[in-house]
């Protein structure tokens, strides 16, 4: 039996393997088929709407009126009323309501003496999108009001609306949001998130699929199927997981660019190269992690953490140059990051092979990561000396 021969006798069994424990399937697709639905109708609008806002007017006057009205009109906001403070902040801290905004007695008197009315903000900081939107709405509307204010008194005093709005705001602002022009969360978030959730399905599923023959005991005869060679252990399972890890990105990359009809600059099948080598940078990863650590609990652990530590180090919700210097280092050993510059480059700019021939060079390099540890697995896999509990 040549080497190919058992590379496709491996194969069969981890095919045999796969139908005969329901785990793998619910493990990869069952979970990246419930995050894609979960994320693409959570995220269904773009951004979130009616956030509910606690308005306690103390003031009511037509102004405090005209505000409340024109912050119930927009879309982010839906506006609560509330008759006292207390009770408005007793529903914030339930979650009930995502900010509170006091406006103080007195408000539409002191406007027109002239004087400098306080308008309190009360933001609930522990959900942070719902509290960050509601303070932006907040501060645009305040903003207005105070624009609109200045407008009736420069109008009042002979001012025509070209002379007002050079005084209220003498300039102007001209902004490009380029690769995301309506601002929608399901672009921005949905695009990393499910190739990021991918990786993590990779790296777990790997280090189970090969931790769970030393668990069950089964290690021996998977050297013995392979002529007692890792590399040909190694590829035959690889063979199967890669096909099946490749076909999920792919559907992937379909579904967020063709059948969502995401926005993007490049081509979709540039998009294929990069899920591709992300898949086979996470198995990478996946088998180093288990030939330092050949119990599968711990190595299920370590990598259940790097992934997650993958998503946040990306620089896809908070960008690297504002992080730590050595946190910056430390982001270049995730596949993800670089999955997420290649993204940049072709998803948002369009720059083809120029843009991401290095994040092509840099995923690669994760494939010789396992070679150190080769040996080291193989003897744990015939000799089976580790704690199996």
């Amino acid at each position: 039996m040549n080497n190919w021969q058992r590379i496709l006798s491996v194969a069969r069994r981890e095919l045999r393997i796969i139908r005969n424990r329901p785990l793998y399937f619910m493990g990869s697709v069952g979970v990246i088929a419930f995050c894609a639905i979960f994320f693409l109708t959570f995220l269904h609008g773009g951004l979130p709407d009616d956030i509910p806002i606690g308005i306690v007017d103390e003031d009511r006057s037509s102004t405090s009126r005209i505000f409340c009205q024109q912050l119930d009109a927009t879309q982010l906001g839906k506006v609560v009323t509330y008759g006292s403070f207390s009770s408005a902040r007793e529903d914030m801290t339930r979650g009930k309501i995502a900010a509170v905004c006091v406006i103080p007695e007195g408000m539409n008197e002191n406007i027109q003496a002239f004087k400098q009315p306080k308008i309190t903000f009360y933001i609930n900081g522990l959900y942070f999108v719902s509290g960050a939107l509601a303070w932006k709405d907040l501060l645009t509307m305040v903003n207005m009001t105070n624009g609109a204010v200045q407008r009736e008194i420069l109008r009042a005093k002979g001012f025509n609306d070209s002379q007002i709005m050079g005084m209220i705001r003498p300039i102007d602002i001209d902004t490009h949001q380029i690769g995301n022009v309506t601002t929608n969360y399901n672009y921005y978030l949905t695009g990393i998130l499910l190739p990021g959730i991918l990786e993590m399905i990779v790296i777990l599923v790997l280090i189970y699929s090969l931790g769970a023959e030393l668990k069950f005991g089964t290690s021996r005869h998977l050297m013995d199927t392979a002529g007692h060679s890792i590399i040909t252990a190694l590829w035959g399972k690889l063979l199967v997981w890669t096909i099946i890890f490749s076909v999920i990105g792919f559907i992937i990359i379909m579904l967020l660019y063709h059948w969502c009809h995401f926005p993007i600059s490049g081509s979709i099948f540039n998009m294929f190269i990069a899920i591709f080598l992300i898949v086979i940078a996470s198995e990478a990863i996946g088998i180093f992690i288990l030939e330092l650590l050949p119990v599968p609990r711990l190595a299920l652990s370590v990598g259940a953490l790097y992934s997650v530590l993958g998503l946040s180090l990306s620089g896809f919700t908070l960008p690297l140059e504002a992080m730590p210097p050595y946190i910056q280092g430390l982001a270049v050993m995730f596949p993800l990051r670089h999955y997420y510059l290649f993204h940049v480059q072709e998803v948002i700019f369009g720059a083809g092979f120029v843009g991401w021939w290095k994040e092509v060079i840099h995923l690669l390099l994760f494939l010789f990561v396992p070679l150190a540890g080769l040996n080291r697995l193989k003897k744990v896999y015939i000799h089976q000396n580790f704690p199996k509990e």
